[in-house]
């Protein structure tokens, strides 16, 4: 396992040179690589957005079924939640859309 890890992080910390190269129609160093990592993060930030929507709505209907009598509070943290595991697909197309032109 730590062999791969340093496998990995050798073969990063070699791809950081050719990354950063300049070319005419990106002055800046990776200019090119922008709208491809935006669209990655774009990606990773849905899945695990939707990931962890569904663990906190099977938590909280597990909450309301072993105690119906709390289901209103259990609901409403539970929505609050939501809201804020949707404002992180929410920030982060904010910033594909700033950074990806």
């Amino acid at each position: 396992m730590t062999k791969k890890l340093f496998f990995a992080l050798a073969l990063m910390f070699l791809a950081c040179s050719v990354l950063s190269a300049q070319t005419p129609e990106y002055p800046s160093a990776g200019g090119h690589w922008v709208p491809i990592s935006a669209a990655f993060a774009m990606a990773i930030a849905s899945s695990l957005c939707g990931l962890a929507q569904g663990k906190a709505v099977a938590s909280a209907v597990e909450g309301m079924a072993r105690n119906p009598g709390a289901a209103k509070a259990i609901q409403l943290a539970m929505l609050i939640g939501l809201a804020f595991i949707e404002s992180l697909a929410l920030y982060t197309l904010l910033i594909v859309f700033m950074k990806a032109k």
